[in-house]
């Protein structure tokens, strides 16, 4: 009997150790998951976080760049309606000018009076025009016309007998350009390649210029 009971005790010792080692493996596993996880955690959380930042400065970079073309966009649109608002306006004023300019034009036909012949054999036909104007001058005082090339006199002669003619100066010969009288020239003029020539009589106004009176449309330059 006494030598069963020291067995029995023996075996509940031997079942007490190897429970307890079992409990403190399980603990010590369960420990060191925890320490893994914790570290997981601790030190892939801080990486999982990188990410993202270099992703949201990457969006927050490409943002900024997409309104600074915004931006630019805003600006050249506006730089583009200004100057197609420009344009129109400016459209518009070339428009109205020449409306006047035609307007003028078609008053001054209309007073037009053409004659045919004049003061010579030379002469095809003659012009009389009441709505012709003086073409304005810089001179002031007592007027008295020079008739050198190089005074602005002359200059306005030359303006006038364009404006009667419709002639530029740019394709204009002058060959003769003198006194008519007092405060009256004459000048016989055409253009470059003689296509078309004219006698021109202009008259001084006060303080307004050279005013074209008669132009003479000729056949032939004498």
């Amino acid at each position: 009997m006494k030598g069963n009971s020291r067995e029995s005790r023996f075996g509940k010792r031997e079942k007490r150790k190897k429970t307890n080692i079992i409990l403190n493996s399980l603990i010590a596993l369960v420990i060191v998951l925890i320490i893994v996880v914790s570290a997981k955690i601790f030190f892939g959380g801080n990486n999982d976080q990188a990410v993202p930042a270099d992703e949201q400065t990457a969006s927050e970079s490409k943002q900024n760049e997409s309104n600074r073309e915004d931006q630019d966009n805003d600006i050249e649109q506006d730089k583009s309606k200004d100057k197609e608002k420009a344009d129109k306006e400016s459209d518009k004023e070339d428009k109205k000018a020449e409306e006047k300019k035609a307007e003028d034009e078609s008053e001054e036909d209309k007073e037009q009076v053409v004659t045919e012949g004049g003061s010579g054999p030379d002469v095809e036909k003659t012009i009389e025009n009441p709505a012709w104007k003086p073409v304005g001058t810089s001179q002031s005082g007592e007027h008295t016309a020079v008739y050198d090339q190089n005074h602005v006199d002359w200059q306005e002669m030359l303006s006038a007998i364009s404006y009667a003619t419709g002639i530029e100066q740019g394709n204009m010969t002058v060959w003769f350009l003198g006194n008519n009288g007092p405060n009256s020239s004459v000048g016989t003029i055409s253009t470059k390649d003689k296509s078309e020539k004219y006698r021109v009589y202009i008259d001084w106004v006060d303080g307004e210029g050279w005013k074209p009176s008669k132009v003479e449309v000729l056949n032939e330059i004498n």
